[in-house]
């Protein structure tokens, strides 16, 4: 079965075909490590880790990066109004970005290049640049020159002429074009910086990510991702800069998720729905936010609200009902991927909301299935669920897991549990009913069957 992806640059689904066969490279931005990953950050991750799960289903060998930018102007703002050293700052929140992302049972990069470990590698390619004439140095910055390149704006379907129609920011004295970018800047003497051919100076930041490309994964790689934010400038100008300086296609493949609102507005600090991560952690579970973030198609926009989570939250709860239902049946069962539709559906472009939908199907099929197919039906729902990063979780612990601190607790659920039954066997079915009333008031659901009663916690 082919894997089908909508290119950027293109503008249309392609059939997707590695540069070196069984060979995958991918490379994804990653943060700039100064403050908490909001949730809109988390949707390039959840996005691309899901296609780094389904590409290692048809390749042997599929080699993804995601960088870490710790060295910025934001940084360094961060460390100063903080009064700390930029090494606190940056490891704080690569730490803390690791333990988020993970959160949301993102699979680790196979690679994960840092910038401050890249300098040479960005040294090298701005001066290739200058060399071939397509940057120049002027008051201590080095800057690529735009009108350098024929068709500069490509992948954003811009002109030069657009991208300053309008533009109300006032242009540096030192830049010989207004769309010139900098690749190398000077810095001050309490800034982080290295020893160049043009001054102590750090980098650009869209020189950082062409240059750890090249380092790490080739001259030409076959997937690079992000938000439709970075479209431009960022991705532009990584284009501009290496094929300005090696030649070749540098991508192959351009893919960018779209955008996020709060609750039916862009999401942004003035407004006051900024919302990290660790926050939303704070009260939902990382599948949960997840399943939400693929609840949408990847280039659709996505309206992150309550209800949204809520939603989420009983839909994973009522899949975990009914794998809770086979958890004692071992599964033996191999799962023929090519002959899924959850598949087919993954295959076309990452259709997520397709996938969820046949996983849904699936469910249903096996609370209605007879003993001898729920083997084969528990194995197929099991691996969709692993290709989309959900149903990771031991379904009894999820089902009665994911309380607060003044929620009522396993032990004394069982207990009402037993007091019931023992109700019940007493003819005194007014108390069990009175319990069932009174754990369903404290969000706790329960489940009555030939083999005795289950409990839920209610999403």
């Amino acid at each position: 079965m082919s894997l089908q992806l909508y290119n950027t640059m293109s503008g249309r689904k392609e059939r997707f075909e590695p540069l070196v066969a069984n060979r995958v490279t991918m490379y994804v931005c990653g943060p700039t490590v100064y403050n908490l990953a909001h949730i809109g950050n988390a949707r390039p991750v959840v996005v691309f880790d899901t296609l780094f799960r389904l590409l290692q289903t048809h390749f042997d060998e599929v080699i993804y990066a995601r960088n870490i930018t710790d060295v910025d102007d934001k940084i360094i703002a961060a460390a100063r109004d903080g009064g700390r050293s930029i090494e606190s700052v940056t490891s704080e929140f690569t730490a803390k970005y690791r333990e988020d992302m993970a959160a949301l049972n993102a699979l680790p990069p196979t690679l994960e290049p840092h910038a401050t470990h890249n300098i040479e590698a960005m040294i090298e390619l701005t001066r290739t640049l200058v060399d071939k004439g397509h940057a120049y140095e002027s008051q201590g910055h080095v800057l690529f020159a735009v009108e350098s390149m024929a068709d500069y704006g490509k992948l954003s379907r811009r002109s030069l002429e657009d991208m300053l129609a309008g533009a109300r920011v006032e242009v540096a004295d030192y830049k010989r074009h207004p769309g010139d970018f900098v690749l190398w800047k000077p810095a001050a003497a309490e800034e982080p910086g290295w020893e160049s051919p043009w001054g102590r100076g750090r980098p650009g930041w869209h020189l950082e990510c062409s240059a750890m490309i090249r380092a790490h994964l080739g001259e030409t790689i076959d997937i690079h991702g992000g938000g439709r934010d970075l479209i431009f400038p960022h991705h532009e100008n990584e284009i501009a800069q290496s094929r300005c300086a090696h030649g070749g296609d540098y991508v192959r493949y351009w893919m960018h998720n779209a955008y996020l609102d709060i609750d039916g507005e862009k999401m942004s600090k003035s407004l006051g729905n900024f919302r990290t991560v660790r926050d939303l952690l704070a009260s939902y579970r990382g599948e949960v936010l997840r399943f939400a973030l693929l609840s949408a198609h990847y280039r659709s926009p996505l309206n992150f609200s309550a209800d949204l989570l809520e939603q989420a939250e009983s839909t994973i709860g009522s899949l975990y009902s009914t794998l809770r239902e086979v958890q004692d049946i071992a599964l033996d069962v191999d799962v023929p991927l090519a002959d899924e539709p959850f598949y087919r559906a993954l295959n076309d472009d990452l259709n997520t909301p397709v996938a969820i939908a046949e996983i849904h199907a699936l469910a249903k099929q096996l609370h209605k299935a007879p003993d001898a197919e729920r083997p084969a039906l528990k194995a197929r729902m099991l691996a969709a669920g692993n290709l989309l990063g959900i149903l990771q979780q031991d379904p009894q612990a999820w089902l009665q897991g994911g309380a607060g601190a003044d929620a009522i607790s396993a032990d004394a659920i069982e207990a009402l549990i037993a007091e019931r039954r023992q109700a019940k066997l007493d003819r005194n079915y007014s108390r069990a009913d009175e319990i069932r009333q009174e754990l369903l008031e404290q969000g706790v659901v329960l489940e009555d069957s030939r083999e005795g009663t289950q409990w839920r916690r209610e999403s």
